[in-house]
């Protein structure tokens, strides 16, 4: 069970070891061809005509158990076992990955789609679920004198070389106004170069430091141990890993997808864009026009298969001697001498560390970005021979220009912390680590990485404007001498001399003042008032007329400019217009008193009162009630009041009377005195509403105009009343 850890980790840990390369440098608008290891959407619409990878390499390692000092590590007397610092827990993992970027290129098809051609060399490897107390237990040759048991588990280690052949994709999907969205997809060719892995199932170690009794009363220590343990391997690898050489493996191949797409917001997408003298739209294509930019891809979707790989599973239920367990060559001799083969056949195939990516991209100012990136790993920690990579999120400032960039991101690794890194990228020159500043300053660092190359980047220009007219000069006919867009970049001519231009010059040859247009002023019907000033240009006329006749539109002798109807015949006396009858009842206008309400010739045109009218006025206003021996009305008389003075806004013409009565009881003065007060109490009422005080009278009768007898009560209720008549 030692060698199952330590050849292991060693194997994985000493050979070079994808969503974890280039870390800062991915984020850069001018990463060019590398730009489809994260999102193959990035390659259109680049600031790049083409660019060429010559060589570039990225090595990245994290894990949660060993921490080191790396000023400590580059001392020539560091002895990683005895000096690193170690986080052992039940469930360790280490992460690790190369990515060689071999000779690349990209370029653009045309404006709206670019394609990449790729090779790649990668190693990842991935140790999941380790528990660090086994690890810490065993790695120390045996030589403790105390036992130890410890519960594995499960556990899952993978190791996979490849190279890769990929051909890109990408496209521009929308691009209007504001709004930007790119597209992207790799097929990647995958040629396997190595794998091995291996996987435990409720694995428990038992070691016994002098369990085993060697004779003579010497005693070496016992290792008992329990569960399954699956060891896998392509053809070229034998259990000794030191033999172990990436070479191409027939029948190891298999395919592989990257999908991406890129959002980007344009605000001032107008100041990039200009406009040539046929109406051609160019953009300026080696400039940056976003304020912010989202992306998203996933890559690595797909598997390579080891066709002449085996696997076997073993049944590591028994007791063997330290002394056994420490002859073993290696660690498929250790499975093989000493625990019992259960189950055989091929290796399974490697699937490939499928990732998410998501990124957002922030122009701040200028030249200077922020940008946001998550690396999430989409497979399983708990499959067999399945490669993954550790979650990683990062936040990386950034100055960036076509010739230099810098970066320093700040990452948060699985199972490492936080890590602080930095990186530059100087014309065909790019090197940094997405560590750096961390490792140089921790004490415990548990993550490192480093990435440098070389290529050959072909910019994008900013087009030439000698002028500085906003033309560049491969479309402006006056390169030397500024002018509009419109005019080829040349400036507009005035021949006339007459300070309009000859493109709004109606006249170009001929001067003329600019409110018409730069021609002279005519006078076609000569009546010596110029065209300008001529309602009637084409016909003489009078100068008091402003040129034109005077006319008589309707003919009814009324000159226009006299007639309020021009276009109607009236008399003289109505300015021209005819008399109106506005109600249409028959009385004109001028003759009616009424003008807007249809009424009677012998009321001059008012409506009159009728007798139902007068009936039902007089039947309100019988309801009209006083308090008793007193003028003052009593509230519930307020709706007959209202609607008395409705009837009288329909006839605004007629008089009425408001005539008071009373009863015989008490004095015919009093009475007479009270009839008087109460009939001039309603007339108020009215005038206040808005009734015409002319149209008014109120007069009392007192007792003198009974209409019913006063010897009864009833009688007397019906004498003491109001009534509204028409006066005539």
């Amino acid at each position: 069970m030692k060698k199952l850890f330590l050849l292991s980790l060693l194997f994985f840990s000493v050979n070079l070891s994808n969503a974890q390369s280039y870390i800062g440098f991915l984020t850069d608008n001018y990463s060019g061809v590398h730009g489809v290891i994260s999102n193959p959407a990035n390659i259109t619409d680049s600031r790049f005509k083409t660019d060429v990878n010559l060589v570039g390499a990225s090595i990245f390692f994290a894990n949660d158990y060993y921490g080191v000092k790396v000023s400590d590590v580059l001392s020539s007397d560091y002895d990683f076992e005895e000096d690193a610092t170690t986080n052992p827990t039940n469930n360790n993992n280490i992460f690790g990955n190369a990515d060689i970027l071999g000779p690349s290129f990209m370029f653009n098809l045309d404006k709206k789609s670019s394609i990449a051609v790729f090779s790649r060399m990668r190693v990842n490897y991935n140790i999941n679920k380790i528990n660090g107390e086994t690890f810490e237990s065993i790695s120390n040759d045996f030589d403790e004198t105390e036992d130890f048991n410890v519960n594995e588990e499960d556990y899952y280690l993978t190791g996979n070389a490849w190279a890769e052949i990929g051909i890109t994709y990408a496209r521009t999907i929308y691009n209007k106004e504001k709004h930007f969205v790119k597209g992207g997809v790799s097929l990647k060719y995958l040629q396997g170069l190595g794998n091995a892995y291996s996987s435990g199932k409720e694995v428990t170690i038992d070691y016994d430091a002098d369990g085993s009794d060697l004779g003579g009363g010497a005693t070496t220590g016992s290792i008992t141990s329990t569960g399954e343990v699956t060891y896998g391997h392509s053809d070229n690898i034998d259990g000794n890993f030191d033999d172990f050489e990436f070479e191409i493996i027939d029948g190891a191949t298999g395919f592989g997808v990257d999908l991406g797409f890129v959002y980007e917001y344009r605000p001032d997408y107008a100041s990039y864009n200009s406009t040539d003298m046929d109406g051609n739209i160019y953009g300026q294509k080696d400039k940056n026009k976003y304020k912010f930019k989202f992306g998203v891809s996933i890559t690595d979707i797909g598997s390579i298969k080891y066709k002449n790989g085996t696997a076997k599973t073993y049944d590591i239920a028994n007791t063997v001697t330290e002394d056994d367990f420490e002859n073993e060559e290696n660690f498929e001799d250790i499975l093989n001498n000493l625990y019992r083969e259960i189950s055989s056949g091929a290796s399974t195939k490697v699937m490939l560390p499928t990732a998410l990516h998501l990124n957002a991209d922030w122009n701040m100012l200028k030249k200077f970005y922020l940008n946001l990136n998550a690396d999430l790993s989409l497979s399983s920690n708990s499959k067999e021979n399945t490669n993954r990579i550790a979650n990683i999120t990062s936040l990386t400032p950034r100055f960036e220009s076509k010739i230099f960039s810098f970066y320093m991101p700040l990452s948060i690794i699985q199972g490492s912390g936080f890590q602080w890194g930095a990186g530059l990228r100087a014309g065909p020159l790019y090197f940094g680590s997405g560590t750096l500043i961390s490792s140089l300053t921790s004490k415990d660092t548990k993550a490192t990485d480093f990435y440098m190359g070389l290529k050959i980047p072909v910019y994008q220009n900013s087009p030439k404007d000698k002028d500085d007219d906003g033309v560049p000069n491969k479309q402006d006919k006056c390169p030397k001498i500024a002018g509009p867009v419109e005019n080829g970049g040349c400036p507009w001519e005035d021949t006339d001399e007459d300070t309009v231009l000859d493109k709004d010059d109606q006249c170009p040859e001929e001067a003329g003042p600019v409110e018409n247009n730069g021609c002279p002023w005519k006078d076609s019907d000569g009546d010596s008032i110029l065209d300008k000033d001529d309602s009637c240009p084409d016909e003489a006329g009078l100068p008091e007329n402003n040129g034109c006749l005077y006319k008589d539109t309707d003919g009814d002798s009324v000159l226009d400019k006299d007639d309020t109807c021009p276009e109607e015949a009236g008399p003289v006396e109505n300015n021209g217009c005819p008399w109106k009858d506005s109600d249409g009842d028959s009385i004109l206008d001028k003759d009616d008193n009424c003008p807007e309400k249809a009424g009677t010739a012998a009321n001059n045109g008012c409506p009159e009162v009728t007798e139902t009218v007068q009936k039902t006025l007089n039947n309100y206003a019988k309801t009209i009630l006083f308090n008793t021996g007193k003028t003052s009305i009593k509230v519930e008389s307020t709706t007959a009041l209202i609607e008395i003075m409705q009837i009288l806004k329909e006839y605004p013409n007629a008089k009425f009377s408001v005539e008071g009565h009373t009863d015989s009881v008490g004095s015919e003065v009093t009475n007479q005195k009270l009839s008087e007060n109460r009939a001039i109490a309603v007339k108020d009422f009215l005038i206040e509403k808005g009734i015409d005080p002319s149209r008014l009278s109120a007069v009392g009768y007192g007792e003198t105009k009974p209409i019913a007898t006063n010897m009864y009560k009833d009688g007397r209720a019906q004498n003491r009343r109001v009534e509204i008549n028409l006066v005539k």
